[in-house]
C-alpha cells in the first residue's frame, strides 16, 4: 500500500500549521516545500471540507488547525485524503467475482493488517509529528517567516 502525494502534502501542510503558531500563508508552505501554490490549494480543499483546517481571506489572512494538532490523528487526514482502502479485488463488493469470496482466509488476514495500520495511524497525531522534530520550524524557515521584523 502507498499513500497518495495529496496526503503526504497534507500531512504536511498540517505539520506546518502545527509548527507556526497563529495564522500560515499559502505562499510560505509552497516554498517551504518547493510546491506551487495552486497546488497546495487543490490539497488544503478537503482538509477544510472536513474540518481539519480553518481559512480566513484579507490582508492578514491564512489558514490554520482548526483544532488543537493533538487533537488531529494522521488517520482522520488519510480517510480524508485517500480514494480507497481496498487491498484486494475482494474488498471491493462490486469486484467480488471471486470463486473463493466465501471461502477463502485471504481476506480477512488482509482486514487485518488494514486494522493495524488505522490503530498505529489513530494512535499518532499533527502534535507528534511536530514534537518528534525539534528542527521543523528552522528547516521550514519559520524563523524568516515570522521571526525578523516586518516579515510576513
Amino acid at each position: 500500500m502507498r499513500l497518495t502525494r495529496q496526503t503526504n502534502y497534507a500531512l504536511r501542510i498540517l505539520m506546518y500549521c502545527g509548527a507556526n503558531p497563529g495564522r500560515s500563508r499559502i505562499p510560505d508552505i509552497a516554498r517551504a516545500y518547493g510546491l506551487s501554490e495552486a497546488f497546495l490549494f487543490k490539497v488544503l480543499q478537503p482538509l477544510v471540507e472536513y474540518g481539519l483546517i480553518t481559512t480566513t481571506r484579507g490582508r492578514s489572512g491564512g489558514i490554520a488547525l482548526a483544532r488543537p494538532a493533538g487533537q488531529i490523528s494522521i488517520l482522520d487526514v488519510v480517510k480524508v485524503t485517500e480514494g480507497s482502502f481496498a487491498m484486494a479485488e475482494c474488498f471491493e463488493d462490486e469486484h467480488a467475482d471471486c470463486p473463493l469470496i466465501d471461502h477463502c482466509g485471504l481476506n480477512s488476514v488482509l482486514r487485518d493488517a488494514l486494522n493495524a495500520f488505522f490503530t498505529v495511524l489513530a494512535e499518532r497525531n499533527i502534535a507528534d509529528l511536530v514534537a518528534s522534530r525539534p528542527d521543523l520550524a528552522a528547516v521550514l524557515s519559520l524563523e524568516q517567516v515570522h521571526g525578523a521584523p516586518g516579515a510576513h
